[in-house]
């Protein structure tokens, strides 16, 4: 067999020196999803598609899905979450539902060494946990590739210990152990500095780092508001029943048409209560009172919500394999 990645003909170079104006309309945004999308799952011999039950990335999981059932000669690709330990119940149940729903293979990636630290001493978000207890690829990995220096670190998602266990270490062995040489990921250029500059075909190929794969990015070209326009015009109206073809905005939590429950809608709750952006419990708030796709999208930052240590790193994180 041909070695990764010798077997792609994929342009890593597409899109470079572009931004959401270059796809100046929303049909424009959704036809370049679809093709990147067709493109990553016939190009890739065993991708899978990042979900993280946020808007982004259930975006991408429907983009997926369009093509799949667009084309015979495609199959669905599993979907990985990333269970870090510290998420909204409501995320998991969310995740969990449409999975059934839409018949996904829904794969955990999770940091169990760490996660088994934390449940056998009952440790809560917060609470330290010493370096030397956990396995010596974890220590590896906090020694010797973020050469952290002190003796414990805390057991939170938004710092820079934390998030690089908890989530890139559980994906980057997921990534080996599935043997995935193709990542779809919903990240968007305007989310943050440290992804403006991203292409949507991506190289990750140094072993150093992480097993070599590339990340497939189908929706850079998207603002907030184009994925909120997406989803009332296009997702919901097409996969969920009774909702009206030609779409609709709720205007309000409860505000959902023809008897529909929040159950029936692919859009978590927490978006309905205020949230913009969802990351940890503990470290994530409410933006404001009314639903996320009504805020001030313009002038308010969409991750204001978030820790802001893990934002301020957010360039170092990636660059050892954070999405």
């Amino acid at each position: 067999m041909t070695e990764f990645p010798d077997y792609l003909s994929v342009d890593y170079t597409d899109s470079e020196d572009e931004d959401p104006e270059d796809y100046p309309n929303i049909e424009d945004k959704l036809q370049k999803a679809l093709d990147v999308v067709e493109t990553g799952l016939r190009e890739y011999e065993n991708p899978a598609v990042m979900w993280t039950g946020g808007k982004d990335s259930t975006l991408t999981l429907y983009f997926v899905k369009e093509v799949v059932e667009q084309y015979d000669d495609i199959e669905m690709p599993p979907a990985v979450f990333i269970d870090h330990f510290q998420h909204f119940d409501e995320l998991i149940e969310f995740a969990e539902r449409w999975a059934d729903r839409w018949d996904i293979d829904l794969k955990y990636a999770r940091n169990d060494d760490v996660g088994d630290y934390v449940d056998a001493n009952g440790l809560t978000p917060g609470d330290d946990i010493p370096v030397d207890e956990l396995s010596e690829h974890n220590q590896h990995h906090i020694r010797n590739i973020l050469e952290y220096e002190e003796d414990t670190f805390p057991f939170l998602l938004d710092t820079y210990v934390g998030n690089h266990l908890l989530k890139t270490v559980a994906l980057n062995d997921t990534l080996e152990s599935e043997g995935i040489d193709g990542i779809i990921s919903g990240i968007r250029w305007d989310e943050q500095d440290a992804r403006a500059d991203e292409t949507f075909f991506s190289p990750r190929h140094d072993p150093d780092i992480y097993p070599p794969h590339d990340r497939i990015q189908p929706i850079l070209q998207f603002k907030e508001a184009d994925v909120w326009q997406a989803f009332w015009y296009f997702v919901v109206p097409e996969t969920v029943e009774g909702y009206p073809d030609d779409g609709y905005v709720p205007q309000s939590f409860d505000d959902l048409p023809n008897d529909l429950a929040h159950e029936d809608i692919p859009v978590s709750p927490k978006y309905f209560a205020g949230f913009r952006s969802l990351g940890s419990e503990i470290s994530t708030d409410k933006s404001a009172e009314e639903p996320a796709w009504l805020q001030d999208m313009e002038n308010t930052t969409e991750r204001a919500g978030r820790a802001q240590d893990k934002e301020d790193l957010m360039g170092r994180l990636r660059d050892l394999g954070y999405m």
